[in-house]
């Protein structure tokens, strides 16, 4: 159950992003939806999106790394 949470967790902020992506590609194209005013705001929410899903999913696997010291490890390797 605490696996399934976490997937959903994850699935979520990727999917928020893609819809970011989808928004931006739409301006480009001049496909534009009719709760936006203006190509301007329908693009900036699309970078906002992507850029806060994006975010979310860095700062996921940043904690998680941190966590188990894998990134202690990498430094070490680097140096040797």
């Amino acid at each position: 159950m605490i696996r399934l949470v976490a997937v959903l967790i994850i699935f979520i902020p990727g999917v928020i992003a893609a819809f970011g992506i989808k928004l931006m590609r739409d301006t480009l194209f001049d496909e534009f939806h009719p709760i936006f005013f203006h190509a301007g705001i329908q693009f900036s929410v699309g970078l906002i999106l992507f850029i806060a899903g994006l975010a979310f999913l860095g700062g996921f696997i940043i904690y998680r790394d941190r966590k188990k010291q894998l990134e202690k490890n990498e430094k070490k390797q680097k140096k040797n």
